[in-house]
């Protein structure tokens, strides 16, 4: 195992789109979404865990979910927990990061990757992680790993390549042509039938080099906040010095304000069995179905002339469901909601409505 080769899980997002079993005190990260005793950080901890050293891995979070971490993930120690007191989106993080990890080990090259993401193929990502490392140590370049696509999915964002040019010694390696935000369903059939897009799966690689040459030349404005920091991570004036950083650091993401502008990015395609477990149709994909191609969570559920729904309930309740086609009915805590599987992607307009009318305790 090399011991520079570490690793960013990024763990504070609150699951909007998995409401009402995700919730801000507890997000999908810390659930057990698919029922198999483990929580999404904790499979994600112990994937990276095979690459790279467990006191390699750092954690980003919000404070709030400090405990909830580090009961999860035992071998966390409080150096590694990179703890935002706002959300600033991805490129604010990873700069917090970087430089957490440089003041350990300035020659220390990162993979970056989100919680909540499903890999059924383990064995496979760890070589294609392993072997984007070896890359980015060896080449000036920021990396991204992109996924062969099954259909048109409209909720991804699309990487397009340039399939002439590849890394000499990694035939799967490809320069980036350019990313696509979520397209609308006709343009991501004509990425799919194209042959040259990728799902982006949004883990990123580089080394420290890299990545700070990138954030001055693309966000000077974020990499001088953090860097007036050098020498006060991974002591105790650190939480102070990020209270003041994160009142005036922008809001901005890594792709946005650096993997869409530099010119040395590159793409590993690869094919592991990745979800982002994005929405409940994602979910519904993964699960177990009955004869009537019903996912069903819950001991009591009785369906009559109802087919392809995802069902999540507790498990003592009593539930009598007639007549539904194509459905998300999900109950957790004091919510539940009833919603069709095509229009879930409204489901974070939901939750804001909620909040709005009923406040933050059904949130």
């Amino acid at each position: 195992m090399n011991n520079n080769y570490y690793c960013v899980i990024m763990a504070g997002g609150i699951g909007a789109r998995f409401w009402p079993m995700s919730r801000l005190n507890t997000p999908k990260q810390f659930i057990d979404i698919l029922g198999d005793g483990s929580t999404l950080i904790q499979k994600t901890f112990s994937r990276f865990n095979r690459i790279c050293p467990a006191e390699n891995i750092f954690i980003v979070t919000s404070e709030m979910y400090k405990d909830i971490v580090k009961e999860q993930l035992p071998l966390v120690t409080d150096e590694q927990l990179v703890l935002e007191p706002a959300r600033r989106n991805t490129a604010p993080c990873i700069a917090y990061a970087n430089y957490k990890i440089k003041q350990r080990n300035p020659n220390a090259v990162v993979v970056v990757a989100p919680s909540d993401h499903l890999i059924v193929k383990e064995d496979v990502f760890v070589q294609v992680v392993e072997q984007g490392l070896k890359a980015v140590s060896e080449n000036d370049c920021l990396l991204t790993i992109g996924i062969k696509p099954s259909h048109p999915n409209t909720g991804y964002g699309y990487i397009q390549f340039n399939d002439e040019k590849s890394m000499p010694d990694n035939s799967s390696i490809y320069d980036v042509k350019m990313f696509t935000e979520k397209p609308e369903l006709e343009m991501a059939k004509q990425f799919v039938e194209s042959g040259d897009f990728l799902w982006n799966a949004g883990i990123f690689m580089w080394s420290l080099k890299s990545i700070f040459t990138a954030f001055e030349q693309f966000l000077p404005d974020v990499d001088e906040l953090f860097k007036k920091g050098e020498g006060i991570y991974n002591t105790p004036a650190e939480h102070d010095f990020i209270q003041e950083v994160y009142q005036v650091c922008r809001n901005i993401s890594i792709d946005y304000g650096v993997m869409e502008k530099a010119h040395n990015v590159k793409v590993y395609a690869a094919d592991f069995g990745w979800s982002d477990l994005g929405t409940w149709g994602s979910l519904f994909n993964l699960r177990e179905k009955n004869e009537d191609n019903n996912a069903i969570v819950g001991k009591k559920v009785k369906t009559y002339n109802t087919h392809g729904c995802i069902v999540n309930m507790p498990k003592n309740k009593v539930v009598v469901i007639q007549g539904l086609e194509d459905y998300i009915v999900v109950e957790n805590e004091d919510v539940l909601l009833i919603c069709k599987k095509e229009d879930e992607q409204q489901i974070r307009q939901y939750v804001a409505d909620v909040q709005v009318e009923f406040g933050n305790k059904y949130i």
